[in-house]
């Protein structure tokens, strides 16, 4: 079991969560006002009183292993979504007639990730489609329009979130034009993208997109 080394009002709820409680159920479970459990819902980051946090330790560890799960899962959930909230990514799927843009990652920190589609962080408060058309521009030389959003997702292999664009080919000759983390970068036939990146590891819209019949 894991242990919670500080209580807060959000880790409480979901400890509420795991055990099905209403927040009349809780209040009573713990011995405590109902007030104290509303207020653990209006203020996620209070950090309860060192009484109650023993208290939440009590039922924590007498609480069925089922239940002791569903807390993990609530709380590595959570995690993953604070984590992908500090890190964005736009990601550009450009294409020209029949071809598709992309580029190769050297592998030292790129969880397994080689070929891949031009992409890179969205700035605070920035737009994730003119991330995805400035990137592009940086790793390739390759100017683009967002077409489409395509949707976004926690990416299964980085778990950081991404966003999704389709993006037309506008000019600009495809090149590496960042030596560091790029290895390539080059124009493949949308029916080969296979060839290049895992089919599980593909946001499935993308495929959808380029299979699209051309215009």
């Amino acid at each position: 079991m894991d242990v919670v080394e500080t209580w807060t009002g959000k880790s409480a709820c979901q400890l509420q969560d795991a055990l099905r409680d209403t927040n009349e159920a809780f209040a009573s479970r713990l011995g405590i006002g109902l007030r104290t459990v509303a207020s653990w819902h209006q203020n996620p980051e209070l950090v309860p009183r060192t009484e109650m946090r023993q208290l939440l330790d009590q039922i924590l560890e007498k609480a069925p292993l089922a239940t002791q799960k569903r807390f993990a899962l609530l709380t590595a959930e959570a995690s993953s979504l604070a984590t992908a909230q500090a890190l964005r990514v736009a990601i550009a799927v450009v294409v020209r007639g029949a071809e598709v843009l992309l580029v190769c990652r050297r592998d030292d920190e790129s969880a397994g990730i080689r070929w891949q589609f031009p992409a890179g962080v969205i700035k605070p408060g920035g737009s994730p489609a003119s991330a995805a058309i400035r990137e592009t521009l940086a790793e390739t030389g390759v100017h683009c329009a967002v077409r489409e959003d395509l949707g976004g997702r926690l990416h299964p292999t980085t778990g950081v979130w991404c966003q999704y664009f389709l993006a037309e080919y506008l000019v600009g000759e495809a090149q590496n034009q960042d030596s560091i983390e790029n290895a390539d970068v080059m124009w493949v036939p949308r029916n080969a993208v296979l060839r290049f990146i895992p089919v599980d590891t593909i946001f499935p819209p993308i495929l959808a997109a380029l299979e699209e019949s051309q215009t």
